[in-house]
């Protein structure tokens, strides 16, 4: 796997992924940035949600259970010294679908948190401390 990033002015960054995406990345205005894009700890802290969601929807998919939606929603907290590390993260899953299986989808998030989610269990074995809980709503529900 490769990656490109890029300075492109102040505290402006553009990522290029080895497929071919590009994302910006900025800092805040305090910092030297123009706010124009996603902060690297944040951008991290989303690869980590779009890694579990995946493996969840995967798994749940393949048990067949009819899934409408589903959301991942994030909280972390960071150290206050340098360097500014998570320290815990919680991962709470919004998933949507008439006749959901609870067992079904209890069973995906824990197969992704311990055994799927490259992200999350290299974040845990470097200290952090993830959680993760889950509610199955009707569809058509979000937390947005």
């Amino acid at each position: 796997m490769k990656a490109r990033v890029k300075w492109v002015e102040e505290a402006t960054f553009l990522g290029q992924s080895g497929s071919g995406h590009t994302v910006v990345m900025d800092g805040p205005e305090d910092h030297g940035g123009k706010n124009l894009g996603v902060r690297p700890m944040e951008m991290l802290l989303l690869g980590m949600g779009g890694c579990t969601a995946f493996d969840v929807m995967l798994i749940l998919k393949k048990s067949r259970q009819p899934v409408d939606d589903c959301e991942v929603l994030l909280s972390a907290e960071r150290a206050d010294a340098e360097p500014k590390v998570f320290t815990r993260i919680h991962v709470h899953f919004v998933i949507s679908g008439r006749g959901l299986k609870e067992k079904q989808v209890a069973r995906a998030v824990s197969l992704s948190a311990e055994k799927y989610c490259s992200a999350s269990i290299m974040l845990g074995r470097a200290g952090v401390e993830i959680s993760h809980d889950y509610e199955i709503c009707e569809p058509g529900y979000s937390q947005t």
